[in-house]
């Protein structure tokens, strides 16, 4: 018998939720078989199992909650005859424990309390609130029966908050963290409150709570998983990729004075280039040559000569690194955005960094990354050229100070000048680049500077050499 237990993920990572479970108990299982999915705060993962044999026992249900190290699964020999015993009996004797009531299934600890005080014993069930406190072990929520994690009841108690009163969206109903936040954002309090504040200056508390409800309200209502009366609209609840961006964004653009520069860029040495070495290039690396290699290439040599771009914010300064890991965002089939890092990206030539590009963007989509894929990045860019777009004003990737939106190329008409000064006019692959950057972090003249740098790499560069 092997205890599968959730894996340290990332060094920030401290817990993880359970999403979904892709074997059954009694299932067989291969060595490095995916077994599990978890989210964590930073992305969502595939888990593959550790050891071979037959998942006897799943003891984490898919919505919660639960710390790194705690046991979540047992997989067994591949005899299979454990698999029918191991998980029958844990699940009876907690269950068939308490039958006289529904009530008392909240836990083992109820019983001794009745013979301590026999006279009290018949008015202690008319009041739950005494029984919860005094054992903090019992999962179940008030009055539903439903379990609890470690993480959800000290949320739930730390905010004094009424399960009772939380709508549960996990499997089977199960309360999850992201419902106990949910209500926290909206400024909901539990009956915990009432006894605290029984004298005159309870009507003082009571405006303060009130005010900030108007602002927070907003926030959870499309977050409710229910469809509206009229049966015609549909509210689609969150997932943790979409509640952690929001998170994220609004934080950034709350924390960081943003502005936008804009220049056009004629992409026609790229374009030639491109067009004389992607059949190959295809044949070798097995994926399509793009112009984000080239665009990443650009930006990378024009940090050199503006380091502050390549900068984090820290405590009343701004931390300028040597390295250059770049982020690069990827979109999930339209269900969430994550911008995975390319590591020491300063060190690779157009055809390394088109592989490390297309590397982190596969494993992002195919749910392979950790929580570290995500972390320490110092540049971010994101791409939307693919569908045409014009100009996007992207959100800063905090706590980095710029982000570079690629835009659409399109063949346009343009004015070319020969070496004897001459103008004519020529259709050429041209299209913008969108910098959103961080006044806090340098001006204006320094985010010009290094737009028209990356446009002078871009139109100048000889891009078949760098292919070879």
């Amino acid at each position: 018998m092997s205890d599968i237990t959730l894996p340290q993920l990332g060094e920030t990572v401290t817990e993880g939720t359970i999403t979904r479970w892709f074997k059954q108990v009694g299932d067989t299982v291969a060595e490095d078989e995916v077994l599990f999915e978890v989210s964590t705060d930073k992305v969502d993962s595939e888990v593959p199992s550790p050891v071979a044999g037959v998942l006897t026992e799943i003891r984490v249900p898919e919505g919660e909650t639960v710390d790194v190290g705690v046991v979540i699964a047992v997989v067994g020999d591949s005899a299979g005859a454990d698999a029918g015993d191991a998980s029958p009996p844990p699940a009876p004797p907690s269950q068939t424990a308490a039958p006289p009531s529904p009530e008392p299934v909240a836990g083992v600890p109820a019983p001794p309390a009745p013979p301590a005080a026999a006279p009290p014993s018949p008015e202690t069930p008319a009041a739950p609130l005494p029984p919860a406190p005094v054992a903090a072990s019992p999962a179940p929520t008030v009055g539903d029966g439903l379990l609890l994690s470690p993480v959800v009841r000290r949320l739930i108690a730390e905010n004094n908050l009424d399960p009772a009163q939380i709508t549960g969206t996990g499997a089977g109903g199960r309360i999850t963290r992201n419902d106990v936040l949910k209500v926290i954002d909206a400024g909901s309090t539990g009956s915990a409150p009432v006894p605290a504040a029984p004298a005159a200056p309870s009507s003082t508390p009571a405006p303060v709570v009130a005010a900030p409800l108007p602002v927070a309200a907003p926030a959870p209502a499309p977050m409710v998983p229910a469809v509206v009366a009229s049966g015609r609209s549909q509210a689609i609840p969150f997932n943790n990729i979409r509640l952690r961006t929001g998170e994220h964004m609004i934080a950034s653009k709350a924390a960081a004075p943003h502005v936008l520069t804009v220049v056009e860029v004629d992409y026609e040495g790229v374009e030639r280039a491109r067009a004389g070495a992607k059949a190959g290039f295809k044949d070798d690396e097995g994926f399509s040559l793009t112009y984000l290699p080239f665009i990443a290439r650009a930006v990378i040599d024009a940090l050199r000569e503006y380091p502050h771009l390549n900068a984090t914010v820290g405590d009343g300064e701004l931390i300028v690194h040597n390295d250059v890991n770049l982020s690069v965002a990827v979109d999930l089939d339209f269900q969430g955005l994550l911008a995975p890092v390319v590591r020491g990206a300063d060190a690779q030539r157009l055809r390394g960094l088109a592989r490390a590009i297309n590397d982190v963007a596969g494993r992002a989509r195919s749910k392979q990354l950790v929580p570290d894929d995500l972390s320490g990045g110092t540049f971010t860019l994101t791409n939307m050229g693919s569908y045409g777009t014009f100009i996007v004003s992207a959100v800063i990737n905090q706590p980095q100070v710029a982000i570079l939106s690629t835009d659409g190329i399109s063949r346009k008409p343009v004015v070319v000048t020969d070496g004897d000064g001459n103008e004519a006019i020529a259709v050429h692959s041209v299209g913008m680049l969108a910098l959103s950057w961080d006044h806090r972090a340098f001006d204006g003249a320094y985010a010009a500077a290094f737009m028209a740098k990356v446009r002078e790499i871009i139109q100048t560069r000889d891009w078949a050499a760098e292919l070879t």
